[in-house]
Formats: C-alpha cells, sequence, structure tokens
C-alpha cells in the first residue's frame, strides 16, 4: 500500500567525490564541494530520476572509521544511520589514490550490511584506457564500476547498474477512487491526534513528547464508500534544528511522503499568534509539489474567541502568505473534535479539484477576456499576442498557452493571468501551473 520511492546512499570515507557525485546525478550543484576532507558534514538528500525511475539520493559525510574525535564521530553515525535507511548503497573510492585502508574497514560494514552495493571508482578520468579501477576488487564489494563524476563519464553505466538493484516500486491500493492523504505539520502540533480522532479509536501512538512519531503510518479509512489512505508522519523541524540521525530521516520520509500523496492536510496551531516559518516551509514543500493542501488551525479550542476572531486569523494568514488565499482553512479541534468531519469532505473536494480538466473552449473564452481587459505590454516596439490557450494536464491543472514572443511575458502579467484563470475556476486547494510557449518552440516557458 505504500508509494514510497526508493532510498540510495552514498557513502565513503572523506574527499573521494561523493558530493561531486550527488551534483552529477542531480544536475544541479546542491551539495558544496570542497577539496578540503569534512565539508560535507550533514547528509543532503534531494530526489532524482533516471530512466523514468525516482529515487531519493542521499549524501552522506565522510566515514573516518577509527577515528574518535566527535565531529569524526558523528559523521561515522550519520552514515551508518544512510545505510541502515538505503535500499541501496553507492561505495565511492578514489580511483587516483587507489585502495585505502579506510576503504577495507568501510567495506567490512558494508559487507555485513546486507544491503545490495555498488562500488564506485571516482576520478578515473581516462576511460577506457585507464584500468586503476580493477585494483579494488581486493575490497571484496564486487566489480568496480569507473567513473568520473566531475565529467560525467561513466555514470549512465552507473546509474543503469543502480535500477537494477532498487526494489520494484509497490503498487497502489487497488480501488480507483483511493486518496492519499499526508498529515504534516511541526512536532506535536496534533497530527497523530486528528488521525486517531477521526479514526475513533487509538490507532496512533499519541505523547506529548515531539518526535514520538518516526515512521509514515498508513492507515486506510472508508468515508462514504470511497478509501482515504492516511499517513501520520514525523513532524518536520526547521533543518538547523535537525541534528539528531533518527529526525534527519524522519525529515526524509516527510519529504518522501508529501511527494507521493494527493492531498496534503498541514495542521498548524492556532492557539499561537501567527505561523512559523516551519509551516509555511512545509506548506510551500506541498504546494511545490503540485499537491492539493488543507490547512488545519488545530487548538482552535483554547483560542479565546471575540466577534470575527476566525475571520480575522484568515485574513491575516492570507494577506502575509499569498499563496495560501487558495487554501481552504478549517479551524478545528482534534481533542474536542470540533469541525473533524468537515475535514473529509474537504479532502474529497480539493482531491477533484486537482483533477478538474477544462474544456479549451472555455480555457479560451476566459482567455480571451482576460487579454481584452488588459493586453500584455509591447516587446521592443510589438504587440506580444497570446492566441490560444489549453490545459495539457490534471494534478495538478497545467495550462499552456501561446505567444508570439513568449519570454517577452513578464511575470506580473503572468500572474494576472493565473488569477484570471482562479477567479474562473477557483482550483480550490490546488496549485496550478501556467505555461507561455511559441508554436515554433519545442522548449515551453515555465513560469
Amino acid at each position: 500500500m505504500s508509494h514510497r520511492l526508493p532510498v540510495v546512499a552514498v557513502v565513503g570515507r572523506p574527499n573521494v567525490g561523493k558530493s561531486t557525485f550527488f551534483n552529477r546525478v542531480l544536475g544541479q550543484r546542491v551539495a558544496i564541494v570542497d577539496d578540503q576532507p569534512g565539508v560535507t558534514r550533514d547528509r543532503n538528500f534531494a530526489q532524482a530520476d533516471w530512466a523514468g525511475r525516482d529515487f531519493f539520493l542521499v549524501d552522506t559525510g565522510g566515514v573516518i572509521e577509527g577515528s574518535e574525535g566527535q565531529l569524526d564521530v558523528a559523521i561515522r553515525e550519520q552514515a551508518m544511520v544512510a545505510v541502515e535507511e538505503a535500499d541501496a548503497i553507492l561505495f565511492l573510492v578514489d580511483g587516483k589514490e587507489g585502495v585505502h585502508p579506510l576503504d577495507e574497514r568501510l567495506a567490512e560494514v558494508l559487507r555485513k550490511s546486507e544491503k545490495p552495493v555498488l562500488l564506485v571508482a571516482n576520478k578515473i578520468d581516462n576511460l577506457p584506457t585507464d584500468q586503476s579501477h580493477l585494483d579494488f576488487w581486493s575490497l571484496g564489494i564486487g566489480e568496480p564500476i569507473p567513473v568520473s563524476a566531475l565529467s560525467g563519464k561513466g555514470s549512465g553505466d552507473l546509474l543503469d547498474r543502480l535500477l537494477e538493484k532498487l526494489p520494484e516500486a509497490p503498487e497502489s491500493i487497488d480501488a480507483e477512487d483511493s486518496v492519499r492523504v499526508a498529515v504534516v505539520g511541526k512536532p506535536n502540533v496534533g497530527k497523530s491526534s486528528f488521525v486517531n480522532r477521526l479514526l475513533g479509536e487509538e490507532r496512533v501512538v499519541v505523547s506529548e513528547i515531539p518526535g514520538t512519531t518516526r515512521d509514515p503510518i498508513d492507515t486506510v479509512f472508508r468515508y462514504h464508500d470511497r478509501t482515504l489512505v492516511f499517513v501520520d508522519t514525523a513532524g518536520l523541524r526547521r533543518q538547523t534544528k535537525v541534528s539528531d540521525s533518527i529526525e534527519y530521516y524522519s525529515a526524509l520520509r516527510t519529504d518522501r511522503v508529501v511527494h507521493t500523496s494527493d492531498v496534503c492536510v498541514l495542521l498548524v496551531d492556532a492557539s499561537e499568534e501567527e505561523l512559523h516559518a516551519q509551516d509555511i516551509r512545509i506548506a510551500q514543500m506541498a504546494w511545490d509539489a503540485g499537491r492539493g493542501l488543507i490547512l488545519l488551525a488545530n487548538k482552535w479550542d483554547l483560542v479565546e474567541k471575540e466577534t470575527n476572531t476566525a475571520p480575522q486569523w484568515e485574513k491575516k494568514v492570507r494577506e502575509r502568505y499569498p499563496f495560501l488565499q487558495w487554501v481552504p482553512i478549517v479551524f478545528m479541534s482534534a481533542l474536542t473534535g470540533q469541525r473533524i468531519r468537515k475535514c473529509l469532505d474537504l479532502i474529497f473536494e480539493v482531491n477533484e479539484e486537482r483533477s478538474r480538466r477544462i474544456e479549451t473552449h472555455e480555457v479560451n473564452e476566459v482567455l480571451a477576456a482576460l487579454v481584452a481587459r488588459q493586453p500584455p505590454p509591447h516587446h521592443r516596439g510589438r504587440p506580444v499576442k497570446i492566441k490560444y490557450g489549453t490545459q495539457v494536464s490534471v494534478r495538478p491543472p497545467v495550462f499552456t498557452l501561446f505567444a508570439n514572443f513568449p519570454k517577452a511575458v513578464p511575470d506580473h502579467y503572468v500572474r494576472y493571468l493565473h488569477n484570471g484563470f482562479r477567479n474562473a475556476w477557483s482550483f480550490m486547494g490546488t496549485p496550478i501551473r501556467l505555461r507561455i510557449r511559441s508554436g515554433k518552440d519545442d522548449a515551453p516557458n515555465k513560469r
């Protein structure tokens, strides 16, 4: 019933090129790269894809076996947690320096892990003439695969081999009408209590101690003859506070759950005066991932109420964070059950909005009215004409608009069109994407 993406951990001693390889696979500079050993102290993770398969790639700090320095011990512990969590491991060694005693110690640890391990000899720049990678057969991990993370040589062959080691993507629940719901929020905001109240029984451990929930827990629930799959996740803390290995991987799991859900239910503490930066980060993560989003203001029973307390709270949130003006807000209490069932109806509504498709003739009627009311600005003295548009996909809804000068359409005008589409069709609780392109240009200008 899980939709989890496989996790691939990149491990090795310091300065063998793990971060360079990490950046090479992602196609962007995410990890800091430096010749100084120990630059990567914590782990970076990001979603990667190859040949149509998605997986999470984790870049770990360099493992220094035998060192008792405080930082070295911490890095080693974090890397070992990565090994435990991973579905497959890429063991990087330095092809230029040859076999190192630290490589031998780490190879011994990895042999005991019983996880699929690919031995990657990095810095082999003169492929295929350079055969120095063959020396690493002595580690007993298997065939050394030569690559150059810096130039990209051999990385495609390596990723092809990696896909063979990854578990097949598990099938989802049989019912086509099932909706996968990620219950997300800061630690100790009431996520487990919310799920328990919905189910009417203690299905998820509830504790006053933040961080009790570490693994995502799938809970199947039938409502109005439809299936909901709730995933109660560990609370996400600010990245600077994620120092514990277990918490780090809780954050990884939560990120993974958000990206594989249909609707994200974000619980916030309504008894606090303002939303925290972490609340907004989680909301933005779900929104950018194209997921439906519902904001649940929990602990409403603790709020001292006056006339228009709820509307004023809602107005303040929407004015400060404009993208939330499209997100439904429910004032509820997981403790008392106040408005708890309204959340279920909203989940289905938001999921339907996310799957909504607008007929092309209707798109062009609205588009023509918007352009007639406010034409796009000229480009170098020539009029910019947006000719027509169509919806090209759903979940989330994506619209492609065709123009004579697509790159000349300014961002503020794209926002104007975006708001016009919202006013016409709402798309409550779901992000929409507008892409401006030329009929002659195959590459869309995504906005």
